[in-house]
């Protein structure tokens, strides 16, 4: 049991309330079998070679393990690399040579919509089937709701395109965080990463308030930052106009 692991899947971009309720439960069993509470996520988002789709993301690998181990108490976060050999490997292997037989998972926590292995074919539902005949546990969590809309990470997208941080920062139950490096006033942020519309920003960085702007696809940070690496908590938008 010394190497054994209780083992969330999923991509968890962003890291919401959803995903939140996977990692509570990784958590609880983790600490009710006195081993490690683990979450595997993905170098690249799996639409990204599944289906040819450049998917804006709500969170790089780093923020996701951070925010992991500081909301929910994730001790550790397991990034596979996605390629075209991990696409097209059937789901029973998956299980087998990959998640037990390399990662030592012995419980399983993943969403209700969880797919995985070749095409997609694997399904919660065969997951669990799968798990009770190989005598580890698995859970599957019931979809997460939040005023009658079903938490996403394709719905917090959507909000934050809009400039509505407000409702975005509810389904995630933290604020929208940007991490990068500041060079001449602006955030450099890892290609990629879904940045809200231009506009004045109520933020914080390092814990203290402060406004940013987004100009032009920019974040115009409010005075020199020397840190090597930051993030910028994205709290609230104030208004749609950027000072020139």
């Amino acid at each position: 049991m010394e190497d054994s692991r209780v083992l969330a899947l999923g991509f968890f971009d962003g890291v919401h309330i959803g995903h939140g309720a996977l990692l509570r439960k990784t958590r609880q069993e983790a600490d009710r079998l006195g081993i490690s509470a683990c979450a595997l996520t993905f170098d690249a988002h799996p639409m990204s070679l599944v289906g040819n789709q450049s998917v804006p993301l709500l969170s790089t690998a780093d923020d996701r393990r951070m925010l992991m181990q500081s909301l929910y108490g994730i001790d550790e976060l397991i990034i596979a690399h996605f390629d075209k050999p991990l696409m097209s490997m059937p789901w029973q292997r998956f299980l087998d040579d990959y998640l037990i037989g390399e990662l030592y998972a012995c419980h399983l926590v993943c969403g209700h919509d969880f797919r995985f292995g070749f095409r997609g074919e694997g399904t919660a539902e065969l997951l669990q089937n799968a798990c009770r005949e190989r005598g580890i546990g698995c859970d599957v969590i019931g979809k997460v709701c939040l005023h009658e809309q079903v938490v996403s990470s394709t719905l917090i997208r959507q909000y934050l395109l809009q400039g509505d941080l407000q409702t975005a920062c509810g389904l995630l139950g933290h604020s929208y965080l940007i991490s990068g490096f500041a060079e001449s006033g602006v955030l450099n942020t890892q290609p990629g990463i879904l940045l809200p519309p231009d506009g004045t920003y109520e933020a914080e960085i390092y814990r203290k308030s402060a406004v940013v702007s987004i100009r032009n696809g920019r974040i115009i940070l409010p005075e020199p930052i020397s840190a090597p690496a930051f993030s910028v908590f994205f709290i609230n938008r104030i208004d749609t106009e950027t000072p020139v």
